[in-house]
């Protein structure tokens, strides 16, 4: 049984942030942990995610503990890969017993991703508050069961009763990083990526892991921008960055990396983006408001990410691509744009609705006055 807290600082408060697996994921959880760290600095962390997944570099590297588990997700493109995930699963919840009798945490945040299940039904099943936010507009089936018992559920858009109880649900929209708070000019994001004001600007972002039927396209489109006189900046994650990096060589239009670390720059240079449609990338697209042609992840589960686009759609801020159709009708979709002044500002006017720079705050502030009043 944990000492009782006193938020006024007898007792640090421990709290267990667990998720991860892509960008989408971690930039938020790293949002949440800086609000409530800047409201009660005295806040012990402690990141639990998947071993050999981003976030146990990236969360490192924003300066917070992490600890890894052994588990994976359900491999829905190569199924006979799944054999051992019973394995994983049940040695996953032998870690999550370690670090909870280690840690002993007075609050627990799951922000998604393979880790973040077994961690939470932990939390639940030992009485300790568990949060939840749920980025997509389509719930995932482990924040589903989980919610079931979560003590609140941060959502990001409207609907979503559907998956979870009404009474726990508060709409806050999802944590985008702080960097998209700043104003910076174009001319001085274009010469950061040694780039030129009279061309236009693609940038392609599939991920924070690449997304390879769109870097295929890409690539073999190069002679299209190189024709037209369009300028790239090319996201295109660790797998791909081999070939983009000889293709930059012999350019001077295009820049590539396998992640963008500045990516407050790369949205000031765009014209247009190409990418996936992860909740985070659609929300940082909102916040920016930045025309984009999205081509969703055909393996997301239960294809929350078409739905992510499709929201996109009919705000008017985006063109759909199928991932099934990326060949033939990616560039086609570029093209129409690219040079369309008027199509352009019309889409980037959709985005009129307010972004949610404070949603990290109002999380942090609904997680603390709940644990104050509970103690």
């Amino acid at each position: 049984m944990n000492d009782k807290l006193n938020l006024s600082g007898s007792k640090p408060l421990h709290i267990i942030i667990a998720g991860g697996g892509t960008g989408g994921h971690i930039f938020p959880a790293v949002a949440i942990a800086r609000a409530l760290q800047k409201k009660l600095p005295e806040i012990k962390f402690l990141f639990v995610g998947a071993k050999g997944k981003m976030e146990m570099e990236k969360i490192p590297e924003a300066g917070f503990e992490i600890q890894g588990i052994n588990i994976a997700g359900y491999n829905r493109s190569a199924l006979l890969k799944n054999w051992s995930l019973p394995f994983k699963l049940l040695q996953s919840y032998f870690d999550v017993k370690k670090i909870f009798n280690q840690f002993r945490p007075d609050a627990v945040i799951g922000v998604g991703g393979y880790s973040s299940f077994p961690v939470l039904r932990e939390a639940q099943a030992r009485s300790i508050p568990t949060f939840i936010h749920e980025s997509n507009s389509f719930a995932g089936k482990s924040n589903i069961l989980l919610g079931k018992k979560a003590t609140r559920i941060f959502v990001a858009s409207n609907g979503m009763e559907r998956f979870f109880p009404k009474e726990k649900i508060t709409i806050t929209g999802n944590p985008v990083r702080s960097i998209f708070s700043e104003n910076i000019s174009k001319e001085i994001a274009l010469e950061f990526f040694g780039l030129t004001i009279e061309q236009p600007v693609v940038l392609v972002i599939g991920g924070s892991l690449g997304a390879q039927s769109i870097n295929e396209v890409i690539q073999s489109n190069l002679s299209i921008f190189d024709k037209n006189k369009w300028q790239l900046i090319w996201q295109t994650g660790k797998n791909f960055s081999g070939p983009a990096a000889a293709e930059e060589s012999e350019r001077k239009n295009i820049w590539t990396n396998a992640f963008i670390n500045k990516m407050e720059m790369a949205y000031s240079a765009a014209d247009v983006v190409i990418a996936r449609s992860g909740a985070m990338t659609v929300a940082e697209l909102s916040m920016t408001k930045k025309p984009s042609i999205l081509v969703p992840y055909p393996h997301a589960a239960e294809d929350h990410q078409t739905a992510n686009a499709k929201q996109m759609v009919d705000m008017g801020a985006a063109i759909l691509v199928p991932d099934s159709r990326v060949k033939e009708a990616l560039m086609p979709a570029l093209s129409s744009l690219i040079n369309n002044r008027n199509k352009l500002a019309e889409m980037a006017a959709s985005l009129n609705k307010p972004a949610a720079i404070k949603a990290d705050d109002y999380i942090a502030d609904e997680i603390l006055n709940f644990l104050k009043d509970k103690n």
